[in-house]
């Protein structure tokens, strides 16, 4: 499973490729708001740091085809072949999903809460299916459930397109699809920091570190130890 920061904040993303195994960043108008930049100095930014090989999703604003197709190719003009195109899972969509992909323009379909959008995306040639966990939640659905239903349709239709999650509440949704073998999922930092965080695993490196000093002296490490 492919894992990506849902945000814009360069310190995150900064910190965050700097601890774990990140194949790239997704962004969307309301994450790029946040940051109170200017969206394309903040979008370059991100590229520059990610490098022009890793997966970055900038979503298209125009709401009829053709303005999303002209969206489109100035956002992979503007920050590389390695972007996917965020194309929202509504009729006009759809239209510009098979557009681009006759460009060769890689689309990630988003603001997905049924399995048929996600059918239809992936049908349209979308590279990614992005339904919203926490967003399905809240309309009374079970998101986890419904993201694996549109797991199970890509899989049974062979589409090539892939599960990209996004809207994660708990790591426990992140891993409960992670089982499931979805291809990506998308997730927010203060999420993404909970993965690992447990008291036990905290407790059990401590317990390490002082049986260790115990025998080495206080502040000692391994290299220090093996240095002469």
């Amino acid at each position: 499973m492919r894992l990506l920061i849902d945000d814009a904040d360069m310190g995150e993303i900064r910190r965050l490729y700097d601890l774990y195994p990140i194949d790239g960043v997704t962004t969307n108008p309301s994450i790029l708001a946040k940051t109170g930049r200017e969206p394309y100095d903040v979008l370059k930014e991100i590229r520059g740091f990610i490098g022009r090989e890793a997966d970055l999703h900038v979503q298209a604003i125009a709401m009829d085809a053709e303005g999303m197709v002209r969206d489109a190719q100035a956002i992979v003009k503007a920050f590389g072949e390695a972007t996917f195109v965020k194309i929202p899972c509504i009729p006009e969509g759809f239209k510009a999903m098979k557009l681009l992909k006759t460009q060769g323009i890689r689309t990630t379909g988003t603001a997905i809460y049924t399995p048929m959008q996600a059918y239809l995306a992936a049908k349209s040639g979308a590279s990614y299916a992005a339904p919203y966990i926490n967003r399905i939640d809240d309309m009374g659905y079970d998101g986890i459930h419904v993201t694996k239903e549109i797991q199970d349709i890509l899989a049974a239709n062979r589409f090539g397109t892939m599960v990209l999650a996004a809207s994660f509440k708990n790591s426990q949704q992140v891993l409960e699809l992670c089982k499931y073998g979805v291809g990506g999922a998308t997730v927010a930092p203060a999420v993404m920091d909970k993965f690992v965080n447990h008291a036990a695993v905290t407790a059990a490196v401590d317990v390490f570190v002082k049986d260790f000093e115990n025998l080495a002296g206080e502040g000692t490490t391994m290299a220090e130890l093996l240095k002469g």
